[in-house]
């Protein structure tokens, strides 16, 4: 009987555990943009090249995910290297004092079959705010180039600069309070 118990917690946990999936994020296949309006005229895009993302679930549906980001300030790109310069200054980001830029999910609320609001709390310029997400799924597939599943994501939203004391000085009319977030990613279970 001892037996038969132990042999049954052991099976039990190792379902448990096989449950557990973490998926990361393809950086090949994978975009942390945002877009900010200029003079209020022009839209100037950019994105953080350097990134990663890991989301933790046990559920198909990813109901119960814990999703978390972390991208490298300095790696902050609009295709202008005087205005990356200065965005990762003490203008704007100061990536030398705050090298991070991180994400950590409170939770995930299904809206419709394939849309959901994502809330958590977004960490930079030393300020952690809660913030919320549009997330939006568009399936998964084997990738037939390496044949592992791949699950595909848009995430957008916005969130005020004034909120996080990024570029201060700089008024609405030059550059817009609001900022908004797009990113797409793909994912894979880690093996």
């Amino acid at each position: 009987m001892k037996k038969i118990f132990i042999i049954a917690a052991l099976a039990l946990s190792s379902l448990a555990v096989y449950s557990q999936t973490t998926w990361t994020n393809d950086p090949a296949h994978s975009r942390l943009g945002f877009v900010v309006k200029h003079l209020t005229v022009s839209e100037i895009d950019g994105r953080f090249a350097d990134f990663s993302v890991k989301v933790t679930t046990s559920k198909a549906d990813y109901s119960d995910a814990q999703i978390e980001v972390t991208a490298k300030v300095a790696s902050i790109d609009t295709d202008v290297e005087a205005r990356d310069n200065h965005l990762r200054s003490a203008d704007f980001f100061d990536a030398d004092k705050y090298p991070t830029l991180t994400f950590k999910s409170t939770s995930l609320k299904k809206t419709a079959k394939n849309k959901g609001k994502l809330y958590g709390n977004l960490t930079f310029h030393g300020i952690t705010k809660p913030i919320v997400l549009d997330v939006q799924y568009f399936g998964s597939v084997v990738n037939s180039m390496n044949n592992a599943q791949t699950a595909g994501f848009q995430i957008i939203g916005e969130i005020k600069r004034s909120d996080f004391d990024l570029g201060s000085k700089y008024p609405e009319a030059m550059i817009s309070n609001k900022i908004k977030i797009v990113a797409n990613a793909e994912f894979s279970p880690n093996k």
